[in-house]
This record gives C-alpha cells, structure tokens and sequence, in this order.
C-alpha cells in the first residue's frame, strides 16, 4: 500500500502545494501578520520537509515541535482557533486548485487537524 506523501505525487507535489499555499497565506489578511519578517524560503522548506514527514514520505524534518514552534505566536500575537482555521482553509483551497482527489484533501485535513491543539499550545 503506498502513502498519502506517493499518492499525492511526491516531492514535486509536497513542493506545489507549499509554493502555492503561501502565496495564498501571504496574502490573506486574517494570518498574513504572522509571516511579516519571516523568511519565507527557510520558512516553505520547513513546511516541505514537516509535510512530506506527516504524509508518510522521507523523515527530513529537523524543526522543532509544534507546540514550541508556535508558542511565541499564541503568547505574543494571539494565534487562535480563528488563525488556525484560516491556514486549514487555504491549504484546503490549494489542494483544490491542484486537483488533488476529495479523498486525499480529507486526509491531508485530518492531517491538519490532527496538530491543532500542539499548535495553539493546549493540552
């Protein structure tokens, strides 16, 4: 049985999506302040190497955990349900756009899911 990370396409498809999905975060107003002053080439790379791991392909993922990665934004910007949920969106809305298959968004947004409470730092 292959994995979601082979189904999807691999690398070249872990890279579209990310290329793509921060092209629509950056321009979202609800999250783009998160990203103000990060560099977003370290920043696509981490996410390519955090989603080809959860995904199932090749473990290069040497960034630190969720929780800690992200409590600097729940403490000091106020990262909330709200944030989160418009992140999951445009992901969603860039599988769409890529015609990934309705049953391979719905694993990737268990995926997603899945990370919410380390995310925003509870439990």
């Amino acid at each position: 049985m292959s994995t979601l990370y082979e189904r999807l396409g691999g690398d070249a498809a872990v890279d579209a999506a990310v290329d793509l999905f921060y092209t629509h975060v950056i321009a979202d107003a609800r999250i783009k302040s998160f990203f103000e002053g990060i560099d977003m080439e370290k920043q696509a790379a981490k996410q390519k190497a955090f989603m080809t791991y959860a995904f199932g392909g090749p473990n290069n993922y040497s960034g630190r955990a969720m929780r800690i990665a992200h409590a600097k934004m729940v403490e000091d910007q106020g990262l909330n349900d709200s944030h989160f949920d418009a992140v999951a969106e445009n992901l969603q809305k860039t599988l769409q756009e890529l015609g990934i298959a309705e049953d391979m968004i719905g694993e990737v947004m268990a995926i997603v899911g899945s990370t919410r409470e380390d995310v925003l730092g509870r439990n």
